[in-house]
């Protein structure tokens, strides 16, 4: 079963299930009296949505997470780290690597603005015994491990905290699956100390699969905002969790 989970893990992360944005661009609008093309930040942001989705709701396979109403900073430094080559996905880095920081923050400082409604959970594909192994490590982390409850920089709600920190409700479990597993096997980083990549080391392949289907199955709250930012001392150091 370890075996199982560790090249499913692998096989996700490797083939770049990343925040990630379309190829190509979509199709521009054109205003009906001049035929010109408004030069808005949603029209020069198509290109994202052709993969994230609109409104960068989430992309329909999986692979493409929700980029809407994440938190601008968290957004902001996901950006910077495509570009700068701390996450890796050609695509991304093609399409960042001549962008100033003033426009990767106005890029994700539109994203956060978007409310699109959530998608439902995704029906069960795990055992109650799954599941609940994720509800703990998720809300109670593994002591004996040395594993920090997600909701400790999360928020109780799972939905992020401002400015830096991420959601983790409503995303797909492929896309959980794959992001924990790039930090497990070190194809994806953030500033050090990188506090993911400490925390993702002491899991299991069975923790990893069990806290992605549980957060996977989660139905999101109305209020969907990122919680306040933490005033509490953190339980491991996070290096740039301010924008």
């Amino acid at each position: 079963m370890r075996s199982k989970y560790l090249r499913f893990i692998c096989r996700f992360a490797a083939a770049g299930l990343v925040f990630a944005a379309g190829a190509a661009a979509a199709a521009p609008a054109v205003t009906a009296d001049n035929g010109k093309i408004p030069d808005t930040i949603a029209q020069r942001v198509a290109a994202c949505v052709v993969c994230h989705g609109k409104e960068g709701r989430a992309g329909s396979d999986g692979y493409y997470p929700r980029i809407a109403g994440k938190p601008a900073g968290y957004l902001y430094n996901q950006l910077i780290n495509f570009r700068d080559g701390k996450r890796t996905y050609p695509v991304m880095t093609a399409m960042l690597e001549n962008m100033s920081d003033a426009y990767l923050r106005e890029i994700a400082q539109y994203f956060s603005e978007q409310h699109p409604p959530y998608p439902e959970p995704q029906a069960a594909q795990s055992n109650p015994a799954e599941l609940e192994r994720g509800r703990r490590l998720v809300h109670d982390g593994d002591k004996a491990k040395g594993i920090p409850a997600c909701v400790a920089c999360h928020s109780a709600k799972m939905t992020g905290t401002a400015p830096a920190i991420p959601g983790l409700i409503g995303l797909p479990r492929d896309y959980l699956l794959g992001q924990i597993g790039a930090w497990k096997i070190g194809t994806r980083h953030a500033a050090q100390p990188d506090c993911m990549a400490d925390i993702v080391k002491k899991m299991s392949a069975e923790d990893i699969s069990a806290a992605a289907a549980w957060l996977s199955e989660q139905r999101v709250p109305a209020d969907a905002s990122p919680a306040p930012a933490i005033t509490a001392k953190l339980p491991l150091e996070c290096g740039k969790l301010a924008p």
